[in-house]
């Protein structure tokens, strides 16, 4: 039997607040960038760097959770599974998107403070969902 497998798992920092929205059906789906650093010396000795972004989807419970307890610049771990999304624009171009469809979330680094003054959740807090979005490319589950 041939299998396969589609697994990522990425720790790095949120680039922005996530933002939640809800589908046609009600279902909350949530959005947010997280950035990874790499570091590495050259053959010469030189330090160099490089961040890489990725656009993070959470559905169900899991986007609840994503939007109530994380802030931008936080650390986070995400696993998840990789999806490209395809569509046209309103000038009829081919457009595609690739995204972690998030399944685990753990919350890393010290505890952020909320604009208002209420605290955000404790560190390394755990959460995941079994809700990770339609199998279907997302087409007629995103509200955006």
């Amino acid at each position: 039997m041939s299998r396969g497998l589609n697994k990522v798992m990425i720790i790095g920092h949120l680039g922005r607040d996530p933002e939640m929205r809800y589908t046609p059906s009600g279902r909350p789906v949530t959005t947010f960038s997280v950035a990874t650093t790499r570091n590495w010396n050259t053959a010469d000795g030189e330090r160099r760097q490089s961040t890489e972004w990725f656009n993070v989807v959470a559905w169900g419970s899991l986007a609840e959770i994503c939007k109530e307890h994380l802030l931008k610049g936080q650390q986070v771990y995400i696993e998840g599974r990789l999806q490209t999304r395809r569509w046209e624009d309103e000038e009829h171009n081919k457009r595609q998107s690739t995204e972690i469809v998030a399944r685990e979330m753990v919350m890393l680094g010290g505890r952020k403070k909320r604009p208002e003054g209420e605290e955000a959740a404790e560190h390394e807090d755990a959460f995941s969902s079994e809700e990770d979005g339609p199998d279907n490319g997302g087409e007629d589950e995103f509200p955006f």
